[in-house]
Order: C-alpha cells, then sequence, then structure tokens
C-alpha cells in the first residue's frame, strides 16, 4: 500500500482543529463533501470529538483499524446506552415518547442474551437465500420503472426510480398491499426526516399513522398468515419462544431503514459516482460481468451509511491517544475507514473493478447490517438495469448544485436530476 493520503495538508487545511470541533457534521453542506474533513482526522485527530443531534457530544473514529475494533468490541462499546450510561447522562440523553419507546428494543439497540435471542428468530425469517428469491420480482419492478422514466425523457434519479424502485420492493416483501405503498412511503419519509434533524412535533402525526398501520398489518398476519416478510415474523420460533408485537414492528422498521433508505442512497450516490467518473461507466457498459465489483465499490467510494450506528463506551477508554470517557457516544465512520491508504490502493479513485476489496460499508460483528443481502441484491439489479438501458444516461446539473439531505448516520442525495 501507499503511505497515508490526505487531502488537506495542514498547510492548506485552514480551521485549527479545535475550530473543526464546530463544524455540523449533519448538515447538507457537510454531506456534500465530508472526505476531506475525515482525511484530515486521520492524519492528525483520528479519534476526534463533535457535536451531533441536540447538542450531544460524539467520538468519531476515523482510521480504518480503529473503526473495525469498536465495530468488534461489542463489550467495550455497547449498542444499549441504558448500560454504559450513568443516571446522569440518561437524564440529558434524548427522549423518546412514550408511544415510540417499544422501537428502542430492537437488533441496533440490544446486547448480549437480548441481541442473540432476537437475531435467532429474525434469521429464520430473513436469510440471504430468502432475498435471492426475490430477485425476480425485483427486475420487474426495476423495468416498470425504468419504463416510466425513459418516457419521460428527463427526470429524478431518486424521486422517479431510486426512491420509488425500493419502496415497492420492500413493501412486497413486508406485504404491504401497492394501493397504500404511496401513503407508507409518506409515513415513511417522516421517520427518516426526524433523523435528518427535522422537528419531530411536525412529523408525529405520520410517524404515528405508520406505526398504527404496522401494528395493524401484523394483528392482520397473526390471524392470517400470507407469503410475505411479515407472516414469517409471526410463525418464526425458537422452541417455544416467539417474536411478540412490538418486537416485530421494531423489527420491521429496522429492516425500512436497512432494505429500503440504504438502497435508495447507494442507487442516488452510485449513479452519481458512475456518471461523475465516464470512463468507469464505460467500461462497466462494456464488461457488464463487474456489475458485482462495481457495486462493492459504489459501497466504498460512496456508502450509503457514512457512520456506523451510535455505540457507548462502557468504561472509559483509550483510542489512538484519544479519552472517550465513560456513556460517551462513538461514532465509527465507516465512510473515513473506507477511503483509508493504509487498506486501500488509491482510495480516493473509482475502480469497478477493484479487488480485495475490504469495506465496511455494512459494518462488521454482531451488529453487521441485517438489510445487506437486500440492498446489494437491489442495487445490482437497478443499478446494473440502470447502466444497460439508459447507454445516454446524463447529469442536467453540475455536482455541485447538487443538494444533499442532512442527517445523522445516513448520508444521501435529495434530488439527481438526470436525461436519459
Amino acid at each position: 500500500m501507499r503511505p497515508r493520503e490526505h487531502a488537506l495538508t495542514k498547510a492548506s487545511a485552514g480551521p485549527s482543529l479545535a475550530d473543526l470541533g464546530s463544524v455540523d457534521v449533519t448538515s447538507a453542506a457537510f454531506k456534500a463533501d465530508p472526505f476531506p474533513f475525515y482525511a484530515r482526522l486521520r492524519d492528525e485527530a483520528p479519534v476526534f470529538p463533535v457535536l451531533v443531534r441536540r447538542k450531544q457530544r460524539a467520538w468519531l473514529v476515523t482510521r480504518y483499524d480503529d473503526v473495525v475494533a469498536v465495530l468488534k468490541e461489542h463489550e467495550t462499546f455497547a449498542k444499549d446506552r441504558t448500560a454504559a450510561m450513568s443516571p446522569e447522562q440518561l437524564a440529558r440523553a434524548p427522549r423518546v415518547p412514550r408511544v415510540f419507546a417499544a422501537l428502542e428494543r430492537n437488533l441496533l439497540a440490544l446486547d448480549g442474551s437480548d441481541h442473540a435471542r432476537l437475531k435467532a428468530l429474525v434469521h429464520r425469517a430473513f436469510t440471504a437465500s430468502t432475498v435471492e428469491r426475490m430477485r425476480a420480482m425485483a427486475e420487474v419492478v426495476s423495468a416498470a420503472a425504468l419504463d416510466r422514466v425513459e418516457a419521460m425523457g428527463d427526470f429524478d434519479l431518486v424521486a422517479d426510480f431510486g426512491l420509488p424502485v425500493p419502496l415497492t420492493i420492500i413493501g412486497r416483501i413486508l406485504g404491504v398491499p401497492d394501493r397504500d405503498h404511496a401513503k407508507f412511503g409518506r409515513w415513511w419519509r417522516a421517520f427518516v426526516a426526524v433523523g435528518a434533524n427535522a422537528n419531530p412535533l411536525f412529523l408525529f402525526p405520520s410517524m404515528l399513522r405508520l406505526v398504527w398501520y404496522l401494528r395493524g398489518l401484523i394483528q392482520s398476519r397473526r390471524k392470517r398468515p400470507a407469503d410475505d416478510l411479515v407472516s414469517a415474523l409471526v410463525l418464526a420460533q425458537e422452541g417455544d419462544d416467539r417474536l411478540t408485537d412490538d418486537e416485530i414492528l421494531a423489527m420491521v422498521l429496522l429492516l425500512l431503514s436497512a432494505g429500503h433508505e440504504t438502497t435508495v442512497n447507494l442507487i442516488g450516490s452510485g449513479m452519481l459516482a458512475l456518471l461523475s467518473h465516464s470512463a468507469e461507466l464505460a467500461r462497466l457498459r462494456r464488461e457488464p460481468e463487474l456489475l458485482g465489483s462495481a457495486v462493492e465499490e459504489l459501497l466504498r467510494f460512496a456508502g450509503p451509511a457514512e457512520t456506523a450506528t451510535e455505540r457507548y463506551a462502557m468504561r472509559d477508554v483509550v483510542i489512538a491517544g484519544a479519552h472517550i470517557p465513560k456513556g460517551e457516544m462513538v461514532l465509527a465512520v465507516l465512510a473515513s475507514a473506507n477511503r483509508d491508504a493504509t487498506k486501500f490502493d488509491r482510495p480516493d479513485a473509482l475502480d469497478v473493478a477493484r479487488a480485495n476489496n475490504r469495506h465496511v460499508a455494512f459494518g462488521l460483528g454482531l451488529h453487521h447490517c441485517l438489510g445487506a443481502p437486500l440492498a446489494r441484491m437491489e442495487a445490482r439489479v437497478a443499478i446494473g438495469a440502470l447502466v444497460a438501458r439508459a447507454p445516454r444516461l446524463r447529469l442536467r446539473v453540475p455536482p455541485e448544485q447538487l443538494r444533499w439531505r442532512p442527517g445523522f448516520i445516513l448520508r444521501g442525495l435529495e434530488s439527481l436530476p438526470v436525461s436519459f
């Protein structure tokens, strides 16, 4: 590997490290190009404190090896904040409205035996082979969406393709009737907007409607199971153990994030990366057998999750010389680890044929993204169809004019205006 590369040198970096602590890493402006910021942190301050939602301090871990350690050391970096925080820290932490409290008990927020129990039950309903059987349906949905946008000529690749294709697929997988997809999508966007620092008071009605709708769907499947994922979760059993309605609800919302929101961002950001690297896009068109490695490279280069979901220090811990107090939030920055020059040759270059691509776009360890097989399958189908059917696809605005969504954890475009 080459020596560690960085996008900003001390001479050209401008603000001091102390000033960088005031950077809003959840803002749309930051999301447009976070990579120089992370490159500087890897060189000068690989573990760095910033303020995130509601002025809560979080420690950004940016080097590949340190990111892997945080993701794998479950006894030091817990998912369950109640196990790590002191009573005083919990009192200051953001509170979840009681009506949504059950949603906190999901695979991403639990550790130990609680996590193992849920994972064992859910894996009986959601496996890589199950996802692969959904490929034919995903191909039909993608083809129909391409028919629509081809007729339009000019279209928004996010709003007209990237959003509706994964939503239709995950809706059908869950068992949501096609007639309900539009309102279901509106309600889900309200949930996502809370993570983007929107005012939850305005979003509460839509969030509540989504929860009520899903509870109704779960009750319906308990009475009359069908050939869908909600039914599979209802029927999942380990001995005498079954999932409760609250656990299924939390799991469905987690799968919506993993199987829909992640894929939307990957399609949008991935296609922007390809359209901005014409030689790599041309190579992929010439060699469609590279689609698998191309999607893995897009996950590394423009991954849909900027950081892993939050962890909390179970004790005072030192990483790369930085002291992280017990109970504080730790964010493993996947986007930074995936550009670490000690692990990737030419990390800031897009290479659709990249081999030995050990990216961490879906995390690692016990909390590796459950929806990774679904996201990979949908991205291969959707991006493969776009590349094959739209040989003259091009951007309608300069990349610097594109709008990115503000937010926490995820990174994605608001829109991507293109011509077919």
